[in-house]
């Protein structure tokens, strides 16, 4: 599956902005102060979209394509160690 970074930019955003809604329309009816309210749906909504951005990194470092560019440059650093050796 390729998604662009925007377009990936773009859903975690939606995803941070909408868990954000959430805790915002539970925490506002729980008998709190507002600025513990507003703190901590802003604090949701940055934890939401580090961890959706943590996971697209993690998707992305596990794809097929990304494991052969590593392995090639593993395989060409080890060429490149040899032919010094040679030396």
């Amino acid at each position: 599956m390729y998604m662009s970074s925007r377009a990936a930019l773009v859903r975690n955003l939606g995803v941070a902005l909408l868990n954000g809604t959430i805790t915002l329309i539970i925490l506002l009816i729980a008998p709190l102060g507002l600025a513990a309210v507003i703190i901590n749906t802003i604090l949701v909504t940055i934890a939401s979209f580090v961890n959706a951005t943590a996971g697209d990194a993690v998707v992305n470092f596990l794809q097929p394509s990304q494991i052969k560019t590593l392995l090639a440059e593993i395989i060409s650093q080890q060429s490149q160690l040899t032919k010094e050796s040679k030396k």
